[in-house]
């Protein structure tokens, strides 16, 4: 007989439909979601424009959606998401194992509580850590209280390395980790990139001889985008010739481009760039920069742009640092908001050997890929 899982998550969202596609393939696996976004709420979350994703988020998994019964549906504040429904789903489902991603949202309880009732074993994929708690008193309060949150669990599926020592500080033990790697759908950016590059996209919009630097994301506070340009206007200054491209919307737009204007940086602001456009914004690119602060828990756009063949620079609070970037291979890392050495790390990656680079970033996404994934979890429902 197969495996059942049941997984749910807030709402659809663009990185977990491929892991859902792969798991299917593994198991009698059920996705239920617990709002459904509308294009205004992805503006309120710091997109800055409404939109809806223009890909296909549902197809190849079995998916619910379940009422959402708060006075205030959101995917934003714990109490947005209310789905009692969730009780008699976990009770009728004979489950062999439960998904959760975290526990943010009151929903997560419902279903935790739910799986209790029933002896479903439930667990947990996350992706904290501890770089990002910077408060002492918080730091002392989760100290207590956390290993007992915690045990609410039964297994725990670790996205990357920062996300096991997170874990690992809170003690739970190391027979209950399984490793269920961040990831992004790589086929299909890799496919995208190519196609992009045969033909011939970017190719007239850069002068002779000039490098691309590439931000994908929100142009806010906490994602330092300004940072960027001014390694930028600091490697410019050494000769170097460059262009920054920004894809993506914010808050810090005009102060973006104000200051690129003033310091007379060739760039180029895309605006917000929808799912199906973003392999040919990555295959412009001869790096990405990824200058966030600890609040950036891994940084998913990195596996994006790896997926099309581009090296990153990143900060050393950028969550995925420790699993993605090789010195020397993959890309390069900096002291979070040090101008001086993100530039550094910027020319150093700009000397890379394109097609050893690109041979490195297949092998690093072969791992952080949907299949591993899928496997993680499914190992893990085994286990227990």
């Amino acid at each position: 007989m197969a495996l059942r899982i049941g997984f749910l998550v807030s709402h659809p969202i663009q990185y977990y439909t491929p892991i859902f596609r792969e798991l299917a393939k593994r198991c009698d696996l059920t996705v239920y979601f617990a709002h459904r976004q509308s294009a205004a709420q992805q503006a309120s979350a710091g997109f800055g424009v409404a939109f809806d994703w223009d890909i296909d988020l549902l197809s190849g998994y079995r998916s619910r959606f379940l009422a959402n019964v708060s006075r205030r549906p959101s995917t934003d504040h714990f109490w947005g998401c209310n789905t009692p429904g969730i009780r008699r789903e976990i009770a009728d489902g004979g489950f062999d194992a439960f998904v959760v991603p975290g526990w943010f949202l009151w929903s997560y309880w419902q279903a935790v509580r739910a799986c209790r009732r029933v002896s479903v074993p439930v667990l947990v994929r996350g992706d904290s850590q501890l770089n990002a708690q910077r408060n002492a008193l918080l730091r002392t309060a989760k100290g207590l209280g956390f290993p007992r949150l915690l045990r609410c669990f039964d297994g725990y599926l670790y996205v990357g390395q920062r996300n096991r020592e997170y874990l690992t500080h809170y003690r739970v033990p190391a027979s209950r980790l399984f490793f269920s790697p961040h990831c992004v759908d790589n086929d299909a950016f890799r496919a995208g990139a190519q196609a992009a590059r045969a033909r011939g996209v970017g190719e007239g919009a850069r002068s002779a001889g000039s490098k691309r630097i590439l931000f994908v994301g929100k142009l806010i506070a906490r994602k330092n985008p300004l940072d960027l340009l001014r390694a930028a206007a600091l490697m410019q200054s050494r000769g170097m010739s460059l262009e920054v491209a920004f894809a993506g919307s914010g808050d810090l737009a005009g102060s973006l481009e104000h200051f690129a204007k003033t310091a007379g940086l060739a760039v180029r602001f895309h605006g917000f760039v929808n799912q199906s456009r973003l392999p040919e914004i990555y295959a412009t690119a001869d790096v990405i920069a990824l200058p966030s602060d600890a609040s950036e828990t891994w940084g998913l756009v990195i596996n994006e742009a790896m997926a099309c063949g581009v090296p990153a620079v990143v900060s050393s609070a950028v969550g995925c640092g420790p699993d993605l970037i090789e010195p020397g291979s993959t890309g390069a890392t900096f002291r979070t908001g040090d101008v001086a050495g993100m530039a550094a790390a910027l020319e150093s990656v700009l000397g890379f050997e394109p097609s050893a680079t690109a041979r490195r970033l297949a092998d690093r996404m072969q791992i952080y890929s949907p299949a591993g994934a899928a496997d993680g979890i499914v190992h893990a429902a085994n286990s227990l």
